[in-house]
C-alpha cells in the first residue's frame, strides 16, 4: 500500500515506539510514515497493510500550557460527525503518554487535494471562483453549528473571546519572546485599549485557511476541515478576518493575494469573500473589520513566535520552523499599518 505523496520517513526527534503503537490499536505491525509540515502537532500515516489511519499527536519537549491539545482536537471532530462541517471520521483518543510518549488521537484519512498556494495556480478561473465560495460555505457552517446539539455549549466560554484571545497570545507570545519587536510590543498596548463593543459567541476554528482544507480529487468540494488545535467558541469575525488575512500578507509556502487580478483569475476580491460568506451565515456584514484583521495578525505572529522558539530548542515538527522568527515583525508591522499605529 502506497503511502501518500506528502509524506516522509518519521524524523528522528519523532520516532516512537512502533510495536507498543500497533499492540494499542490492535494490529500485528505498521508502517508509519510522517507527513510533511505541520509545525504543530506531528501527525503520521499509519498502514498494517490492509487498513490506513492518521494519528495526531502532541510535540515531543517542554510546551507552552495549553497549547497542542490533541485532546480538543478529537472532542471537536467527535462532535461535527454529522454536521454540515465536513470533518474526518474519527476514532479513539489516547490521552496515555506510555504508548508513544505522549497523548495522540486516531482518524480516517481523507484522499482529496490540499491546496497550498492560495492562488490556485493548478486551477482555471471556475474552479477558483468555486473553491472559494466553498471556502467561504464552510466557515459560515463553521459559525452556525448547533452547540446545544453537537454538545459544544461548554467547549469555551460565552463571550468575552476578544479579550481573553488578546490576553492569551500577549502570554504566549512572552513566554516564547527571543527578542524584542516593536511592533509586536505596539499591538500589545493597542489591542487591549481598542476592542470593539458587538461580541458574539459560535464555535470557532481558529486556523482557517485555504491549507487546512481538503477538497474532492476532482471536485471544488471539501472533504475534511482539519487542524483544530485552536478551534474554541469565540467571535466568528476573529476567524472570518484571520481567513482573510492573505489579502494583505505574503506567507511562507502558501502565499498571498496582493496583486492578483481577481477578474482574471476568478478569485473573490475581500469584499466579495465577505460578502459570501456573510450571505451563507445569514449576516448582514461585518462589523470593527480593522480590529479584527489586526487581531488576527498578531495571533499569527504571536503563533510564529512560539514556532520559532520550538525550533531554537529543537523540538518543532516543521523543517522550516526557522523562517517563522522573520514573519513575527512582518505580520506585525502590516497589523499596525491596518490600523493607523505607527512605530
Amino acid at each position: 500500500m502506497d503511502a501518500p505523496k506528502n509524506t516522509r520517513e518519521v524524523s528522528e526527534r519523532h520516532r516512537f515506539d512502533e510495536a507498543r503503537l500497533a499492540e494499542h490499536l490492535g494490529v500485528g505491525s505498521l508502517t508509519v510514515r510522517q507527513f510533511r509540515g505541520g509545525q504543530s502537532n506531528p501527525t503520521f500515516w499509519l498502514t498494517d497493510g490492509e487498513r490506513t489511519w492518521v494519528l495526531r499527536k502532541k510535540p515531543p519537549g517542554k510546551l507552552l500550557p495549553s497549547a497542542h491539545q490533541v485532546e480538543r482536537e478529537y472532542r471537536v471532530l467527535a462532535a461535527l460527525q454529522d454536521t454540515d462541517v465536513p470533518v474526518p471520521k474519527v476514532h479513539s483518543l489516547c490521552e496515555d503518554a506510555s504508548v508513544i510518549g505522549t497523548p495522540f488521537y486516531v482518524m480516517d484519512p481523507v484522499e482529496g487535494r490540499i491546496f497550498w498556494n492560495v492562488q490556485l495556480p493548478e486551477c482555471d478561473r471556475d474552479e477558483r471562483a468555486a473553491i472559494y465560495e466553498e471556502a467561504a460555505r464552510v466557515l459560515a457552517a463553521i459559525h452556525t453549528v448547533d452547540l446545544e446539539a453537537t454538545g459544544l455549549a461548554d467547549y469555551g466560554k460565552t463571550g468575552g473571546y476578544v479579550e481573553r484571545q488578546i490576553r492569551r497570545w500577549s502570554e504566549q507570545y512572552r513566554k516564547s519572546q527571543t527578542q524584542p519587536v516593536p511592533t509586536m510590543e505596539a499591538l500589545l498596548e493597542w489591542l487591549p485599549a481598542n476592542q470593539p463593543a458587538n461580541d458574539e459567541t459560535t464555535l470557532a476554528h481558529g486556523d482557517f485557511r485555504l491549507d487546512n482544507l481538503i477538497f474532492h480529487p476532482t471536485e471544488p468540494r471539501c472533504l475534511a476541515v482539519i487542524d483544530w488545535e485552536l478551534s474554541t467558541l469565540g467571535h466568528p469575525l476573529a476567524d472570518v478576518a484571520y481567513t482573510c488575512m492573505l489579502y494583505d500578507v505574503q506567507l511562507p509556502r502558501v502565499g498571498g493575494l496582493l496583486g492578483v487580478d481577481f477578474e482574471a483569475t476568478g478569485i473573490p476580491n475581500e469584499a466579495r469573500f465577505i460578502e459570501r460568506y456573510c450571505a451563507h451565515a445569514g449576516r448582514d456584514g461585518v462589523e470593527s473589520w480593522p480590529f479584527f484583521k489586526a487581531f488576527g495578525l498578531f495571533r499569527l505572529a504571536a503563533i510564529a513566535q512560539g514556532v520559532f522558539k520550538r525550533s531554537q530548542e529543537g523540538n518543532a515538527s516543521s523543517d522550516d520552523a526557522a523562517m517563522y522568527g522573520a514573519a513575527v515583525g512582518l505580520l506585525s508591522g502590516i497589523a499596525c499599518r491596518l490600523v493607523d499605529l505607527k512605530v
